[in-house]
């Protein structure tokens, strides 16, 4: 009876500090993913106040808020959108992973983690946090913009890599070797596709199957059958975020619709609680040695970022102040870099600081980039601009008057 008490009395403190930093955030216009952070790490190990008595169920409840984080982005898209997203900014996807994974790759290997380190470290570097720039963008009346089906087109194709990333990190993490690791990928791409080709072909029948007019049934249908495949995903080593992903791709129209408005509060709190979680997990004497060089990997994410967000618009014809709009839009990391650092800590622990470290800086620095890079890079262009086109210096003596002109002088003042 101890326990349960002490239980409740955590958890029900727990949920009402998340509720209050969550109304705080939204005061000041901040996400409150890094708040929701340092709160884990003050209640975590090593922090203010430690918490014991709910560790367990704050466990089961990260792994529910990975869940409904990746069934709720997979409502968000349909089989159709992927699949176009896919044929037109394809070419973009590959220099975002270009650009932006190679520096976490390479501190990784600097850093002494090894190819597992290196490849889990290229991930946290790699993929933007879609919650934070849809909720960036909305705040700021960006919805309409020209450069926003280019960023929503980058996101999507960060997320279905997710489905082929998350297992080949999954495996390598097991240690199964390059066979294991080949036959995850090969599950994980054919699973995807057999899903694909399930939602493109007979999309409606599976949401027909799903749907519901009493909203408790389809709440139920829906989280159970998520949960389910989820669980079955991660036994085929595929990852259970990618099969609540597939999920969310597979359901469309009505369905979607409403399991979205039902699940939303659930997802909510679910993932407040996975970033407790994580940070709770995480020593806070650990994060002030990885500072300086967490820091600098975010200098350079920043850059690659815009790099990714100019490029990406450009090929869709976009004007210059657009460009550095996606740009700076696309800078936030947040949900997904935790996610794939959680998987990694039990593996590498050194990892957890380092990357919560990062998603701190640029969960904060996200939001401003978004509203300043493309003001910034105007004022700077036009500066530019004005230095190159100086005027020729004026020569400013006294012009000789016409009874100083010598005839060689009068002469050439005739041509």
């Amino acid at each position: 009876m101890h326990d349960t008490t002490a239980l409740l009395v955590e958890l029900g403190a727990v949920i009402l500090g998340l509720g209050i930093i969550g109304r705080f955030a939204g005061r000041i216009g901040l996400s409150p993913i890094p708040l929701y952070l340092l709160a884990g790490l003050a209640f975590g190990e090593g922090g203010l106040l430690p918490l014991g008595a709910s560790e367990e169920f704050t466990a089961i409840g990260a792994e529910i808020g990975v869940i409904l984080l990746l069934l709720l982005l997979g409502l968000e898209y349909s089989a159709s959108e992927l699949v176009t997203s896919l044929k037109t900014q394809y070419p973009s996807g590959a220099v975002d992973f270009v650009l932006n994974a190679t520096p976490g790759a390479a501190a990784g290997l600097m850093l002494g983690w090894g190819p597992v380190g290196a490849v889990a470290l290229a991930g946290v570097t790699w993929i933007s946090s879609s919650g934070v720039i849809a909720k960036v963008m909305t705040d700021m009346g960006r919805l309409g913009n020209r450069e926003t089906p280019v960023i929503l087109g980058v996101l999507v194709i960060e997320d279905l890599a997710m489905a082929v990333y998350l297992p080949l990190l999954t495996a390598m993490l097991a240690g199964v070797g390059l066979a294991g690791g080949s036959m995850a990928l090969l599950i994980a791409l054919g699973t995807v596709g057999f899903v694909l080709y399930l939602a493109l072909r007979h999309g409606r029948l599976i949401s027909r199957a799903v749907s519901s007019d009493n909203p408790e049934m389809l709440l139920l249908v829906v989280l159970g059958l998520t949960v389910l495949v989820a669980g079955v995903a991660q036994q085929l080593q595929v990852s259970a975020a990618v099969g609540a992903f597939l999920v969310g791709i597979a359901l469309s129209g009505e369905v979607a619709e409403g399991a979205r408005k039902l699940l939303t509060p659930l997802r909510d709190l679910f993932a407040a609680v996975f970033f407790v979680f994580f940070g709770l997990s995480t020593d806070p004497a650990e994060i002030p040695p990885v500072l300086l060089p967490a820091a600098l990997l975010a200098i350079v994410t920043v850059l690659t970022k815009i790099g990714t967000g100019w490029y990406a618009s450009r090929r869709a014809g976009i004007g210059t102040r657009g460009r550095w709009r996606a740009g700076g839009t696309l800078v936030a990391r947040g949900e997904f870099s935790i996610v794939i650092a959680g998987l990694a800590v039990a593996t590498e622990p050194r990892i957890g600081p380092i990357a919560t470290a990062y998603v701190l800086i640029l969960v904060i620095v996200g939001p401003l980039t978004a509203r300043w890079t493309e003001p910034v890079a105007s004022k700077l262009q036009a500066a530019l601009a004005g230095r190159r086109k100086k005027p020729a210096p004026v020569d400013d003596r006294p012009m000789p008057s016409h009874d100083d002109l010598t005839p060689e002088h009068a002469g050439r003042d005739s041509d």
